[in-house]
């Protein structure tokens, strides 16, 4: 075992609680509230509703007329309980609607709404503690990010890399969590990697399938963890063989990244909260748009045109979305998310529900356009650096630059932002009340302390 796959899972497998640096450990119960609020989020989504009633079908019936729930799994948005490969389908496909769960820059890849969908229905069912859900989901992190890393820029072009490095990190974490040994877990990633999937056609249409890609990545990466244990088989080198996932997902895909500084490098303290809840594409652009106008005092009617400079991936992601309609399409336009940025200071979920589609947002949204910039191109995936050009109706022309946008490490959210964000977006889609949300959150942030993984919200 001296490939890159199997030191990857090596590390994996072995990981500990005691291994994971106290700083990490505590962003890691940051990431894991900012995923419940996000999950709580999708409460109501007609596509999470879809896969949900898809779930519920499928998974364990409770028996007429008793008591004993249906398994034991959580599924946030109806309250039911579930198998957890079921439970794990149904939470991954909540939490990635509203667009405001994590991301990891330099790997274009969205953790939390795979990794713990699958590391906390597989942790209820086996009644793990909350050290070991952390060490499992850190275990997650770590691996998907560095299969994210190495799959590069060309990948991404093509394929939602957080619906194909998905699969490996759900398997990793949920992996751990079933104390897979070291050539267990090269098979569960050997099992992941040929189910990785999910294409970004999906945006030109306003289809559901970004909902599927998360989905399908939980699920997909909880089967082939549970297999693994059971002895199922998976290929070897899954990511560098001459027929594995480099060879036919990206063309510029780097081995070295896979194992890259393991065990002192810890890529899960680099993940970003988002504070716009949109692509995140959009977001440096829409903090530049937002320092221009406040420094200037300027307000919606003085703009003429708004050039952002991005780059490339901003464009291939964003681009094919021109007049978009849907609110969760919207979120993957430039023009509507700036639009909302100029006229209310912040998009978020209200905004985009009530007003991507009128008069107003759409007369901006024509007048804002994206330029490939070579300096923000040259430094993405790495930095997202956002820049603007903004043009006033009496003839001036002003700059605006962001090198860390709001939520990035550097410039990240608290951990009372983050309880406020998580109540937010639960009163927003009536997912939990104020009580249950703040009980559940609030227990959330002692999750080390817990001897038991349990539900968090009241069963329906």
């Amino acid at each position: 075992m001296t490939h890159a796959t199997a030191e990857l899972a090596a590390f994996a497998a072995g990981l500990r609680f005691e291994d994971i640096p106290e700083p990490v450990v505590r962003r890691t119960e940051d990431l894991l509230v900012d995923w419940f609020g996000s999950a709580v989020a999708g409460h109501g989504a007609r596509a999470v509703d879809s896969i949900t009633r898809f779930a519920a079908a499928m998974g364990p019936q409770p028996v007429p007329g008793g008591d004993t729930p249906a398994g034991p799994s959580e599924v946030m948005v109806s309250r039911a309980r579930t198998s957890p490969y079921f439970a794990a389908m149904a939470n991954a496909a909540a939490s990635h609607v509203a667009e405001q769960d994590d991301v990891h820059n330099a790997s274009v890849f969205h953790p939390a709404t795979v990794v713990f969908p699958a590391a906390l229905a597989t942790a209820q069912a086996l009644g793990a503690s909350g050290q070991q859900l952390l060490a499992a989901s850190v275990a997650g992190y770590e691996v998907g990010i560095r299969v994210g890393e190495f799959l590069g820029r060309s990948h991404y072009k093509v394929f939602h890399t957080t619906g194909t490095a998905g699969t490996l990190a759900a398997a990793a974490a949920v992996g751990h969590l079933l104390k897979l040994d070291a050539r267990q877990m090269q098979h569960a990633f050997g099992s992941a990697g040929t189910q990785s999937a999910g294409l970004w056609e999906f945006l030109r249409t306003a289809s559901d399938s970004k909902q599927l890609h998360t989905a399908h990545a939980a699920a997909a990466g909880l089967m082939s963890a549970y297999l693994a244990k059971d002895g199922f088989t998976g290929a070897a080198q899954i990511f560098e063989g001459p027929q594995g996932m480099a060879a036919g997902m990206s063309s510029d895909a780097n081995i070295a990244r896979l194992t890259d500084r393991l065990g002192t490098r810890w890529a899960t303290a680099e993940t970003s909260f988002k504070y716009h809840a949109s692509c995140r594409h959009t977001h440096p652009a829409a903090d530049a748009l937002l320092q221009v106008m406040q420094e200037n005092q300027l307000g919606v009617d003085d703009l003429a045109r708004v050039v952002t400079r991005v780059h490339q991936g901003a464009i291939d992601v964003l681009g094919p979305v021109v007049r978009p309609t849907t609110v969760h399409q919207s979120k993957f336009s430039m023009g509507t998310v700036l639009a909302l940025v100029a006229r209310f200071g912040h998009a978020g979920l209200v905004e985009f529900d009530r007003h991507f589609g009128d008069d107003t947002t759409q007369s901006l949204r024509d007048r804002i356009t994206m330029e490939l910039d070579a300096e923000v191109d040259a430094a993405y995936p790495q930095r997202w650096i956002g820049k603007v050009t903004v043009h006033t109706l009496d003839g001036r022309v002003l700059h605006g630059r962001v090198d860390e946008p709001k939520g990035d490490p550097g410039n990240t959210l608290s951990r009372e932002e983050l309880t406020a964000k998580a109540l937010r977006l639960a009163a927003f889609s009536q997912g939990a009340t104020p009580t249950e949300m703040q009980l559940a959150v609030d227990s959330l942030w002692q999750v080390a302390q817990w001897p038991r993984v349990g539900m968090l919200l009241p069963e329906a």
